[in-house]
């Protein structure tokens, strides 16, 4: 059984993502071909795939620390909840692969090591999540930087789904690395396997 986090961004979550690309497909139709009138749909997609992956990210940090904070005695849970959510962990930024691993580096995990350890393809799958965030910024900022995206950037849905599915695995995986981090950290399951 997953995390509450990973449940929310299976269901709840991916219903919100579920709608944009239904949008997609009604201004765009099924057909193959180009569809200018999607390009601004296809980065409404890409900044809300990489806003609902910060808000799993964020809920999943919570959810462990939650559990942390309620496996120490009580004198000490203050003291914990402080460092734990001291700087509003993915509560500002981007959630670029490298501060991903520093907000879960918390628990004292070298989270990317354990997140490869399950499968070699997540390498492939951080590089995605990298260019995505790089992509939002790049939308959010109205910054596209010529050398990197060409004199007329472009986005297509293939690229989109794509990102998708790799957060899809990797927000799996999370949920296994941090799982099996706090039952060393806590001593017991903090939610069933």
């Amino acid at each position: 059984m997953p995390s509450n986090s990973l449940s929310h961004w299976q269901s709840v979550r991916s219903a919100a993502l579920d709608e944009i690309a239904v949008a997609h497909v009604r201004v765009g139709g099924t057909a193959p071909g180009r569809r200018h009138a999607t390009q601004q749909l296809n980065r409404a997609y890409a900044v809300l795939l990489c806003s609902e992956f910060q808000g799993y990210c964020r809920d999943l940090y919570s959810e462990c620390a939650d559990q942390v904070i309620a496996a120490v005695p009580s004198t000490m849970r203050a003291t914990i909840r402080s460092q734990l959510y001291w700087g509003r962990p993915f509560g500002r930024g981007n959630p670029h692969a490298s501060a991903i691993g520093s907000e879960f580096g918390r628990f004292y995990i070298r989270f990317w090591d354990e997140v490869f350890a399950l499968d070699p393809q997540h390498h492939r799958r951080r590089t995605l999540l990298d260019e995505l965030v790089d992509w939002r910024n790049a939308i959010a900022h109205n910054d596209f930087d010529p050398a990197r995206y060409g004199p007329n950037p472009m986005l297509h849905l293939h690229q989109v789904r794509s990102w998708r599915s790799a957060l899809n695995v990797l927000a799996g995986s999370f949920d296994v690395v941090m799982r099996t981090r706090l039952i060393r950290v806590i001593g017991t399951s903090p939610w069933p396997p």
